[in-house]
């Protein structure tokens, strides 16, 4: 499967589905050049791992009590550093994340992600290394 985002919940837009149309392509083309018999050559790759489910914080009777800050919001993707804001209560104070290392969070204050108590995911940056592959008829 392929999932290109982000975008909301219940929209289709014109963007994303060119770029969805073009990672397929890209696939399809691959498995044909690899049926043909073409030799493709070692490579390394970035992934982003995922490592947690973050959930909003939350009261005892289990009550959101802070939104995702601004700094943090269309920031998928991105570095987020010890220190760096993640939440903001509703009375002002900032909740900001306290970890060891850079992550990079995705999927940040998606609506279909609410009722699943996630707001974000913690992903971090790995190299994955390919050897050569050449279809053996």
């Amino acid at each position: 499967g392929v999932e290109v985002g982000p975008q909301p919940q219940g929209v289709a837009r014109a963007d994303i589905l060119d770029k969805m149309r073009k990672i397929v392509k890209h696939g399809l083309d691959f498995v044909q050049l690899f049926n043909e018999g073409r030799e493709f050559p070692p490579c390394t790759i970035e992934v982003f791992k995922i490592m947690e489910k973050v959930d909003y914080p939350r009261n005892k009777n289990d009550e959101v009590i802070a939104i995702i800050h601004p700094k943090l919001q269309d920031q998928d993707w991105q570095p987020l550093n010890n220190g760096d804001p993640l939440f903001l209560t509703l009375d002002g104070e900032v909740i900001a994340y306290k970890g060891d290392c850079t992550v990079y969070p995705t999927f940040i204050n998606e609506a279909a992600y609410y009722e699943k108590k996630q707001a974000f995911v913690k992903t971090v940056k790995m190299k994955l290394t390919a050897r050569h592959i050449r279809c053996q008829s």
